[in-house]
C-alpha cells in the first residue's frame, strides 16, 4: 500500500458494531465484564481504548512501524523513552532541539542522574566521539528546531548500531509523508502530533512508533504505568487529520518553497535556514533522505537586531504570531523569547538561535496572500 493510501486505510478496519467508516468515539472509562477478566480486549480506558487503538495502528502504518502508542503530548511521548533509562545513563543529542526537550532532559532527568551530551551533529560521524561506557541512547531531530540542520538518519543509525544504542527520531517537522526514519535504521520515532498529524491547531498529543515487540511492550508498561494518555476525542481529531496529511503536506512544501525563496531575495533578510535551498548545510543529505523540503522556514534580520525581530512578527496579519507549528493557518514565532527561552542564551546562540531569528511555520494559504504579508511585514 502506498503513503497516500496508508494515511486513509493504513492500519483500519470498519467498525465492528455497527460497521461505521470512521471509528467512533469510545467516550468511556471503563468496559463491562460477563467475569472477571472477561471482556471483548478492553477494560479500562488508561490502558487501552477502541478510538486510540485506531490511531496507533494508523501511526503505526504511516511510520512503517509495527507498533504505535498515542500519549497525551509530546513531550509526555518523550518523557516515556527517558523511562527506559536508569540513574549513571548519558544521552547524546543533538545541540539544536525544541526548548521543551531542552527543559526536560536538563530541568528534570538530569536531577535523576542522566548525564546529556548536547552536540553538533551536521557531520553525523562527530557523534561517534561522544560515546562512552555509560551512553544508551541517541536523541536526534531533522530538520532540528528552528535552525533546520539536516542529520544524515543512516550514519547515525550506523554509529548507534555498532554501540548496541537505542536510536530516537523526533520526526515531526518532516512527518512520514517526507521522511521515515525506522527505514533508516531508527529504533523509536517521535511526533508532537499537534503539529503536522493532527494538522488543525485544535489538539494536543504526542506518539511513538516501533518495530520490535519488546521496547514495544516496555513502553506499553510505562504508558499504562505513568496514565500520560490521550483521550478519544483527542484519538479522533489527529485519526482524522492523519487523513489529509499528504494533500496538505504537498501545500505546505509548495508554499515553503516560495516563502524561502522570497526571504533569501528580501533585501533585509540575513539568512534563510530551509532544507531546499541548495546552499543549506547538507542539502544533498536533505534530498536523499526526504521526500520534500517542508513548510518549516526560519530566517534572522540584517543586524541581529532583537527589536527590529519583534517589529517584524507584530506586523505580520495572515501569518499569526503564535507558539506550535505544523496547522494549517501559517505562524511565525521568535525562538528567543517564546519557543526556546527555557535554553541559556549562550547555549541558544552558540547553535545559531540568535536574537533576530524568526520561525515560520508556512500554511496552505494562497501563496500570493503570504508573500505579500511578509513583504509588507519586512518593509
Amino acid at each position: 500500500m502506498k503513503f497516500n493510501t496508508k494515511t486513509i486505510h493504513g492500519g483500519q478496519e470498519y467498525d465492528k458494531a455497527y460497521g461505521a467508516v470512521m471509528p467512533p468515539i469510545y467516550q468511556t472509562s471503563t468496559y463491562a465484564q460477563t467475569t472477571p477478566g472477561g471482556h471483548k480486549g478492553y477494560e479500562y480506558s488508561r490502558t487501552h481504548n477502541p478510538t486510540r487503538t485506531a490511531l496507533e495502528n494508523a501511526l503505526a502504518s504511516i511510520e512503517n512501524g509495527e507498533y504505535g502508542l498515542a500519549f497525551g503530548s509530546g513531550l509526555a511521548a518523550i518523557d516515556a523513552v527517558l523511562k527506559l533509562l536508569k540513574p549513571g545513563d548519558e544521552v547524546i543529542v543533538t545541540n539544536d532541539l525544541y526548548g521543551g526537550t531542552y527543559r526536560l532532559f536538563t530541568g528534570i532527568y538530569e536531577d535523576f542522574g542522566i548525564k546529556f551530551r548536547f552536540v553538533e551533529m551536521n557531520d553525523a560521524g562527530n557523534t561517534e566521539n561522544y560515546i562512552s561506557p555509560a551512553t544508551r541512547l541517541i536523541w536526534v531531530e531533522t530538520p532540528t528546531n528552528p535552525m533546520m540542520n539536516i542529520i544524515d538518519l543512516e550514519k547515525i543509525a550506523a554509529i548507534a548500531k555498532k554501540h548496541r544504542l537505542l536510536f530516537a527520531v523526533d520526526n515531526t517537522f518532516a512527518t512520514p509523508y517526507l521522511q521515515q526514519p525506522l527505514d533508516l535504521g531508527a529504533d523509536i520515532v517521535m511526533h508532537s502530533a499537534t503539529k503536522y498529524l493532527g494538522g488543525h491547531s485544535d489538539v494536543v498529543m504526542g506518539a511513538l512508533v516501533v518495530k520490535a515487540k519488546e521496547l514495544a511492550e516496555k513502553l506499553r508498561f510505562i504508558q499504562n504505568a505513568s496514565g500520560a494518555i490521550c483521550g478519544p476525542m483527542d484519538s479522533f481529531l489527529v485519526l482524522r487529520g492523519i487523513k489529509t496529511l499528504h494533500v496538505r503536506m504537498q501545500r505546505h512544501c509548495e508554499n515553503g518553497r516560495e516563502v524561502a525563496l522570497f526571504l533569501a531575495d528580501h533585501p533585509l533578510v540575513e539568512k534563510v535556514y530551509w532544507p531546499g535551498l541548495e546552499n543549506h548545510p547538507n542539502h544533498d543529505i536533505a534530498k536523499r533522505q526526504m521526500r520534500d523540503f517542508g513548510g518549516m522556514v526560519s530566517f534572522v534580520t540584517r543586524g541581529n537586531d532583537f527589536e527590529k525581530a519583534i517589529r517584524v512578527v507584530e506586523r505580520l496579519k495572515v501569518f499569526t504570531l503564535a507558539e506550535s507549528l505544523g496547522g494549517v493557518e501559517s505562524l511565525a514565532g521568535h525562538p528567543a523569547s517564546m519557543t526556546h527561552a527555557s535554553i541559556p542564551k549562550e547555549e541558544r546562540e552558540r547553535s545559531g538561535v540568535v536574537d533576530s531569528l524568526i520561525r515560520l511555520s508556512v500554511g496552505i494559504e494562497d501563496k500570493e496572500d503570504l508573500l505579500e504579508d511578509l513583504r509588507q511585514a519586512l518593509d
